[in-house]
């Protein structure tokens, strides 16, 4: 497998969407921001402004504990490498960065084949607010409510009893199954 020793005794690899899942970033001017970003493309400069979900660095620190973190993005690298590097400073937090040109791109959306970590299908967990990124792997996919600026969400705290119950599991796959989605198939 590519991903580092520490992959091997976290045993199971978490991967996280950025945008609308951990944060919401907008090239339109706003004040009640996180942070800004000074991205360069299409020849110009753009000012970026990042929003963070609620309890995001509490989310981040717990689920480095248990779990190998990956950020898997459909968004440019030069976007998201800067905002990674501002989420995790230190480095310490998110072992791996997959950007928009590891993704598929068909009919008209991105796909994240989440066989480019070369580890075991069983022992990967993937969070995003947009389900169509994990239709090749559906049983490794946890759909969490797209978030734009609502400052009392609390999906993120929610998401932590579940994914602790998933440390240490042979195959998380019946759990992400029988938990998230027999009910979508209901609806």
């Amino acid at each position: 497998g590519r991903l580092s020793k520490s992959a091997r005794s976290k045993q199971i690899t978490l991967v996280l969407d950025l945008d609308e899942t951990l944060v919401h970033s907008t090239l339109d001017h706003c004040d009640n921001v996180d942070f800004t970003l000074q991205v360069f493309f299409n020849m110009k400069n753009h000012t970026v402004y990042v929003r963070q979900r609620p309890h995001l660095k509490m989310f981040l620190e717990k689920v480095a504990q248990m779990f190998e973190l990956v950020i898997f993005t459909a968004s440019q690298r030069i976007y998201a490498e800067q905002l990674i590097d501002r989420l995790d400073p230190d480095e310490r937090l998110i072992s791996h960065r997959i950007y928009r040109e590891s993704c598929i791109f068909s009919e008209g959306c991105y796909t994240k084949d989440l066989t480019i970590l070369g580890v075991d299908l069983a022992k990967v967990v993937i969070v995003d607010n947009t389900p169509q990124v994990f239709q090749l792997q559906v049983d490794n996919g946890i759909p969490i409510k797209s978030w734009f600026d609502d400052p009392s969400d609390q999906e993120l705290v929610e998401l932590l009893p579940f994914l602790e119950t998933l440390v240490g599991v042979e195959d998380v796959r019946p759990i992400i199954s029988k938990t998230f989605h027999h009910t979508l198939e209901q609806n």
